[in-house]
Formats: structure tokens, sequence, C-alpha cells
């Protein structure tokens, strides 16, 4: 018995039954992303420390990690996963579960660089795409920072001593999925009271208003200049304010994420 063709009502339900569905799963996958992203923020005595990552689209494929090691110190990782929306995402996730198997094991910052670049390798290049990681254990009893860098925007240091404010020197390497066997190198900064390091992802840098003007790089650093004497959280709010203010009405181009590290106290 053939089946009697559908009619343009039943077509319509159809699809409209799948948009629902196809919403709800979307809804499903930020609320996941927005659960891992939203993880708990260590607290230690010395410091502060934030993170916020608001997406271009529904979902994004910026990362922001922290993790508790053995051995004391406090792992900080901020990333950008090439591409937008759900297939950056899924990506994301990717990126995460390796970095958090690297973290089981202590490694240094530049050889969890090393394995995750290891683990990820042949996903990414069989996707075509890549992951701009930077990595950086802090020791919170000392305000030493050893990080290692996979393509990433340095972040930036502001040194409430000397009054300056600068990009951490330079750690070189190349993003997850570029090339295997890579070998990432470190590099150490003292940190000291009411210093300020501000991680982002270029979302920021990037954002642009009606004129076609870029936020960019100075006038970030003027705002931090501002905003030094502040909490990590408000500090975090206000350069997110800041941003929004300046693209005004114009759509957000790019995923934008932002980590602050602040030293409170003498070390």
């Amino acid at each position: 018995m053939q089946r009697p063709p559908e009619t343009d009502k039943q077509v319509d339900t159809q699809k409209e039954n799948l948009g629902k569905t196809l919403q709800r799963e979307i809804d499903l996958a930020k609320n996941i992303q927005m659960t891992l992203l939203n993880g708990d923020v260590p607290v230690f005595d010395n410091g502060q420390l934030s993170g916020v990552s608001v997406p271009a689209r529904l979902i994004g494929g910026d990362y922001f990690d922290f993790y508790h090691l053995k051995n004391g110190c406090i792992r900080i990782v901020i990333g950008d996963v090439m591409g937008k929306g759900i297939p950056a995402a899924m990506l994301m996730i990717l990126t995460r579960g390796a970095f958090r198997s690297a973290s089981e094991t202590t490694r240094s910052p530049g050889d969890t660089l090393s394995s995750m670049n290891q683990a990820l390798y042949k996903d990414l290049r069989k996707l075509k795409s890549f992951v701009t990681l930077f990595c950086a254990d802090l020791d919170p009893s000392t305000g030493v920072l050893t990080y290692s860098n996979a393509g990433h925007n340095l972040p930036i240091h502001v040194q409430n001593e000397t009054e300056t404010i600068a990009e951490l020197p330079k750690a070189t390497g190349i993003m997850l999925g570029g090339l295997p066997n890579q070998i990432y190198k470190e590099q150490t900064v003292q940190l000291k009271k009411f210093d300020v390091v501000f991680f982002y992802t270029d979302g920021i840098i990037d954002a642009h208003n009606n004129q076609a003007e870029l936020f960019g790089l100075s006038k970030l650093m003027t705002l931090l200049s501002l905003y030094k004497d502040q909490s990590a959280d408000m500090i975090q709010n206000n350069v997110l304010a800041a941003v929004d203010q300046f693209i005004n009405e114009m759509p957000q181009k790019d995923d934008i994420t932002i980590v602050i590290l602040k030293i409170t106290n003498d070390l």
C-alpha cells in the first residue's frame, strides 16, 4: 500500500519540530560548554584569579581552565580554537580533555603543550584546524609564574613596583596541530605584590566599531593601567564593559575570553 503524499502543512510541521529539536540541542550544548568553562576558580592566600568567556555565537571555541597540581602550583590555560560555533566548541571539548589528562602527571607547561599537541595533532590535521594555547604554572607561595606558549597572544603584565605595563617576555612555540613532535620552550617571571597578569584571546583587540576602528592592544593596556588597583573580578568586568561600549551596536565578531591573575600580598 503506497503511503499518501505529505501535505504542505505536514511538511511545515515537521520542519518546525526539527527546528525546535535543533534549538534544544544547541541550548544543551551551550549549557554543557558554560558548565565546563565556569568551573571552580582556585582560591589562594596571596592573590586572586578570575575568568570569563563570551562567545560570539550561542557557543564558541575559546577555552580557559584552572588545575590544581600535586606540587601545590596552580595551572592556568587559555586558548582559541580556529573557527566559531558548534565545530569550534566540539574541538574545545577535546582540548579540555587533553589538558586535564596532561596535567594529571604534573608536567611543566612546556611538556603539557607538547603532550597536548601529540594527543590532538592527527585529529586537528584531519579537520584542518588548529588551537592556540598559553599555559602557565603559578607557585602561589613565591609568586613565580612559569609559562609556555603555542602561538597564542602573550598575556599583559602590569608591574606595580615599577609602574610599567608590557607583554610577558616571549616564549615561542607553534600552535597545536601545526607540526608533530614539538618542544615548547618555557619562560619564568617573578610576580610581586599588586602585580596583574591579563590573559586574553584576540576577540578583545580585534573588536571593531562602526567606523571600522579596532579596539587594539594600546587601548587595552591603557584600560589595565587605569583599573590595575581594582580586584581581579572588577578589572575583568570593566574591560568587558569598555569593549561592549566601544563596539556599541555592532555584532560581536569573535569569541572573547579573559583570565586575570592578581597578586595581593607580599611574597
